[in-house]
């Protein structure tokens, strides 16, 4: 694969990534949290930034942009629903579009939910979809905006996606993710051994982010609820997908 991707940890638990097309040097940042920190991995790595890819308008994920670009200048993509809250666009976006970083395409998804206008970023080539808040590790955003059936309809268009795409999502939220997702699908056996590799790997102060498509497929709770075993847990046999879903989201609220 022609790409480099670095996790940046950010704050005290967000994550920032750059990927590198290492045939034209081009660099996309995804995400801003904090501008100290990706300077000094920019600097670190030698590498020049060219993109700034925002996912959505939380603070969280685009404080950084202006303290960043004041040294490092990039053309910022983000979602034109969100233009109004996000800061000045280069290339606002809307779902379905591509457009190219170094000789690759980069495709827009919508997939609201956890806001509004919340994007995520496919790089086919690089087998890799930046999902921010949107599929998270053992996960999802909690609904802000949108409402489960958005974020249900979000899920399946990112389940499509070839099962060896790499997910880069926003936080370092999968150990808590895990411990809720067992209650709802206790006997998954993948599940339960992701889980015991998730606690040794927070024990060694590793990150859990990135993980698979494929992993989060035979894992992840929010992805399931057609998943049988899921429907007698939860007691809702005949429910539909996205009353299941809307249930697990439910739960995960109040756990």
């Amino acid at each position: 694969m022609p790409f480099d991707l670095v996790t940046i940890p950010c704050l005290s638990d967000n994550y920032a990534f750059l990927l590198r097309d290492q045939d034209s040097g081009a660099v996309a940042l995804i995400d801003v949290p904090e501008a100290g920190t990706i300077s000094a991995k920019l600097k670190e790595l030698d590498w020049t930034l060219t993109d700034i890819w925002l996912t959505h308008h939380h603070d969280d994920h685009i404080q950084g942009v202006a303290d960043l670009t004041a040294n490092h200048p990039a053309r910022i993509y983000g979602a034109k629903a969100d233009a109004h809250r996000l800061p000045a666009l280069d290339n606002a976006l809307v779902e379905g579009e591509t457009f190219k970083f170094g000789g690759h395409d980069v495709q827009i998804l919508d997939v609201s939910g956890h806001t509004v206008g919340h994007i995520a970023f496919y790089v086919p080539a690089a087998k890799t979809v930046f999902t921010a808040d949107s599929l998270m590790a053992l996960g999802c955003g909690r609904l802000f905006e949108g409402t489960a059936a958005q974020m249900w309809e979000s899920m399946q268009k990112l389940m499509k996606l070839p099962p060896e795409t790499i997910v880069c999502s926003g936080h370092e939220y999968t150990q808590s993710n895990a411990k809720f997702a067992l209650t709802v699908d206790p006997k998954n056996d993948a599940l339960i051994s992701r889980s015991r590799e998730i606690d040794q790997a927070r024990k060694d102060n590793k990150p859990t982010v990135p993980s698979t498509l494929s992993l989060e497929l035979q894992t992840n709770p929010f992805l399931r609820p057609a998943d049988p075993g899921i429907r007698a847990q939860l007691g809702m046999e005949n429910a539909t997908d996205t009353q299941v879903f809307a249930e697990i989201r439910a739960r995960k609220d109040s756990f």
